[in-house]
C-alpha cells in the first residue's frame, strides 16, 4: 500500500510506525497503519484493522478503516452529508466506552479501568482504536477513549467520528490534536465526562 501511495503521489509523505521519525508529523501527508490491533491479528482474533488518513494542512481530509476479518470497510465521504451528531449516551452513566491503550503496568490506565467500572454503563477493552473509533460512528459504543494515540492509528477513525457528528477530544478538553496523550470519542457532553475523569487521576 505505501508503495501505490508513493506512486501515485508521490509529493505526499506516507508516515507510519515503522517510518515515523523523531519530530512531529507533516502537516500534509498520508498516515497509514497497516495493522491496528496487532495482538489481535497475532492470536488471530479478527478485531485489527487497516487503517489510513490523508491529512492537509493539519486537517483529516479522508479518513478508511478496513477490517479484513471482518469483510467491512467504513470511508468518509460518499456522498453523505455531516450528521446532527453521533446518537449514542449523552451521559457517561448510560454510556458502553471502548477502552484502548492500557497495556499493562500502567497505574494511572489501571485506576481509570477502575472508576470507568464504577460510573460508566460498560466498558469494552477490543484492542483496536481505529476500531473503537469506527464503534462511536456505528453506535456498537456510545465513546471511547484512547491512551497514548499515535497519529496513523486514530486519525482515519478521527475523520469518521467528525464527519458522524461526533466529538472528538484532546487533553484538557479541546478538540484532539496529535501532540494529546489522550483522546475521547463520542457525543460532546460523554467525551467531557471521559477526559475530566482521565485528568482527576494522578499522572
Amino acid at each position: 500500500m505505501t508503495r501505490v501511495l508513493v506512486d501515485r503521489t508521490p509529493d505526499i509523505p506516507v508516515v507510519g510506525e515503522e517510518s515515523a521519525g523523531p519530530g512531529p508529523v507533516p502537516d500534509t501527508c498520508w498516515l497509514l497503519d497497516p495493522i491496528d490491533g496487532t495482538m489481535n491479528f497475532t492470536r488471530g482474533a479478527p478485531g485489527y484493522a487497516v487503517s489510513l488518513a490523508c491529512v492537509v494542512d493539519g486537517t483529516p481530509v479522508l479518513g478508511v478503516v478496513h477490517a479484513p476479518a471482518l469483510g467491512r470497510r467504513w470511508t468518509t465521504g460518499a456522498g453523505r452529508a455531516k450528521a446532527a451528531g453521533v446518537q449514542g449516551s449523552r451521559s457517561l452513566s448510560g454510556a458502553v466506552v471502548g477502552l484502548t491503550g492500557t497495556g499493562s503496568g500502567r497505574p494511572r490506565s489501571a485506576r481509570l479501568i477502575g472508576r470507568l467500572y464504577d460510573v460508566a454503563h460498560r466498558i469494552r477493552l477490543q484492542g483496536s482504536m481505529s476500531l473503537d473509533l469506527v464503534g462511536v460512528t456505528e453506535g456498537w459504543l456510545d465513546a471511547c477513549v484512547c491512551l497514548g494515540p499515535a497519529p496513523w492509528d486514530v486519525t482515519a477513525g478521527v475523520a469518521l467520528v467528525r464527519e458522524s457528528g461526533g466529538a472528538v477530544l484532546g487533553a484538557g478538553g479541546g478538540a484532539y490534536t496529535a501532540q494529546s496523550p489522550i483522546l475521547a470519542a463520542g457525543a460532546d457532553p460523554v467525551a467531557r465526562e471521559l477526559i475530566a475523569l482521565w485528568e482527576s487521576l494522578d499522572s
